[in-house]
């Protein structure tokens, strides 16, 4: 080493002024990055949810009013993701379940979203039912996102797939307006 940063050194060393604000300096910048990371990822999440809910809300207010017009699962999910705008690679990870509802059986309704796994091979759509005039119907849309800090903080904390995307759910519940 050169000389004088030898002497640098140990002036540091020697020096009792300064040595007090390293220590909480390593100690709490750790912990402020940690919490702006969680707050990006909090935020991020959040306007993902935010535009999941209004694109599965457009599309389940074009579905109750136009009940004379037959529509297919390929075109709400086109809906939804037209509206869902900030949801990256939407066509490929949204899946959609669309059923009918009994309101006085609440309780035979499927509580596990049917969500798309990027790292296991393609299954068929399970549950889509356009239903019929004065139908209780109950649409759920699951979108997979790949979280930004994916090891630390709230993206560590996220229930995950093989490939490594969590999820998103929105739920919308309707009756389908008469003819």
């Amino acid at each position: 080493m050169k000389p004088s940063l030898m002497r640098r050194l140990f002036r540091f060393r020697r020096d009792e002024e300064g040595g007090i604000f390293l220590i909480e300096f390593c100690i709490l910048v750790p912990i402020l990055f940690g919490a702006f990371m969680m707050a990006v990822e909090m935020g991020l999440y959040s306007m993902r949810q935010m535009y999941l809910d209004r694109g599965v809300d457009i599309a389940v207010r074009y579905i109750r009013l136009s009940t004379n017009t037959p529509i297919a699962h390929d075109q709400i999910k086109q809906i939804v993701c037209d509206n869902a705008g900030f949801i990256e690679d939407c066509d490929s990870t949204l899946r959609l379940e669309m059923i009918p509802l009994l309101p006085r059986a609440f309780a035979t309704f499927d509580q596990t979203p049917d969500c798309v796994d990027t790292s296991a091979p393609a299954s068929p759509v399970r549950g889509f039912v356009l239903g019929r005039e004065h139908e209780v119907m109950i649409m759920r849309a699951c979108v997979k996102f790949k979280p930004v800090f994916a090891t630390t903080g709230l993206g560590k904390s996220l229930e995950k797939d093989g490939s490594g995307r969590a999820r998103l759910i929105a739920v919308s519940a309707f009756v389908q307006e008469p003819k």
